[in-house]
């Protein structure tokens, strides 16, 4: 196989991760069940066991269907290596229990993802870390605090779900001269739009159960960064057992494999959505960084290689309009989570962000009349026309 760094993304996708022949010559890697594994030479298994030569004793800790996973994310993300999880939100709490301790710093956003909020805001101060989070579009209030020092900086962008854009850049260059692991939630974007590593962050995570995995079939959760820093995160999660189960490696391993594919067909058609939608009058606004009009296109020009497959839009009718149009939807499976095959539409309120209030969602600048609406792969034209029946269930008496 050619080495990785010489292959596109499209390609990685497909041949990631395997280093030798699968046995029997599959073409397929197979799944290991086997929760532990066998060693007749007590030398080779001490070995292996305090990591001084490569191998497998419990899943718990590796796995070689786990391993297949985390090597065509490293790779895909342009990483010296990653390690998996049991869950998106376990790769986000165990990045920040593993990095922080009672007396450290946190310096974050204030609308990220409603779980990592619930951290920032009920488990951390529980732990004696200091939380502060800054307005996710003051870039300036972001470098204040990191220069005062912190010891992890953790960015997500595009946000869940109004697709708010940080320049990672400028931020990474910020948390390092604060002295920070710099984090990126990379989700919404995936490693075929945009690569954080690159752009100065130390460690970037996916919820591989959106769109890595993008058949709603597997759950999971990955981080990629640097050899130390993973190897930190790695034992923290080994010990706590957030482990990642070999039938979900095999199936996001599987799904990765048309990554490229569906994420380009997604981020077209995002684009023709959101440019219908911005033209619709019962449309109040449309959060998409693919539009001109959007505060943070030309970071996201910068930055990103495509915008995405999640639109989200309120509606100017408001609670009234939303309940029309969203049991009113065709080919909108309406369901929590994103990045499938199948598109999937929601309001925050009962997807993303149920944790938190109306107060607190108000104040994160979330809508209530919000539609999360994460783009499948079926044709754009029929996702339009559906969204247009949708929308002629508004009863006429709501103004638009």
């Amino acid at each position: 196989m050619t080495e990785p760094n010489h292959l596109r993304q499209a390609t990685r996708c497909v041949w990631g991760g395997r280093t030798e022949p699968d046995p029997h010559g599959a073409t397929v890697a197979p799944v290991y069940h086997g929760v532990t594994f066998n060693y007749d030479d007590l030398d080779e298994w001490q070995a292996v066991g305090s990591g001084e030569r490569p191998g497998h004793i419990y899943s718990r800790n590796t796995n070689p269907t786990v391993e297949i996973f985390e090597r065509v994310m490293r790779d895909l993300d342009g990483a010296e290596a990653s390690t998996s999880f049991a869950t998106g939100m376990a790769a986000i709490s165990n990045t920040l229990f593993t990095f922080l301790s009672p007396g450290s710093r946190v310096v974050s956003i204030k609308d990220s993802y409603g779980g990592t909020n619930k951290l920032f805001v009920e488990f951390l101060p529980r732990f004696g870390v200091e939380v502060v989070l800054c307005e996710t579009h003051d870039h300036e209030q972001i470098e204040r605090e990191a220069a005062k020092g912190c010891d992890v900086l953790y960015l997500e962008t595009p946000t869940n779900p109004t697709l708010k854009v940080l320049d990672i850049r400028r931020l990474a260059e910020a948390g390092r001269r604060g002295g920070a692991t710099v984090v990126v939630d990379n989700t919404f974007a995936t490693p075929i739009n945009q690569r954080p590593l690159e752009l100065g962050a130390h460690l970037v995570l996916h919820s591989a159960t959106k769109f890595l995995g993008g058949h709603s079939d597997a759950m999971g959760g990955i981080v990629s960064g640097d050899a130390e820093r993973i190897r930190s995160l790695y034992h923290f999660r080994e010990i706590n057992g957030a482990s990642l189960d070999p039938m979900s490696a095999y199936l996001l391993t599987r799904g990765l494999r048309t990554l490229e594919l569906r994420v380009s067909r997604q981020n077209e058609s995002a684009q023709a959505i959101a440019e219908w939608l911005a033209a619709q009058p019962q449309v109040e606004a449309v959060y998409y960084p693919g539009l001109a009009g959007h505060p943070n296109h030309a970071v996201a020009k910068a930055q990103m290689s495509g915008f995405g497959g999640v639109v989200s839009f309120s509606l100017a009718g408001g609670m009234p309009a939303l309940r029309a149009v969203v049991p009113a939807l065709r080919l909108a499976h309406r369901a929590a989570s994103l990045g499938s095959v199948g598109t999937l539409a929601g309001p925050p309120a009962m997807t993303s962000h149920v944790e938190l209030s109306a107060h607190e969602r108000a104040a994160a600048g979330i809508p209530e009349s919000l539609v999360r609406y994460s783009v499948g792969i079926e044709d754009p034209a029929d996702l339009i026309a559906d969204l247009e029946a949708a929308f002629a269930h508004i009863p006429q008496n709501i103004p638009a």
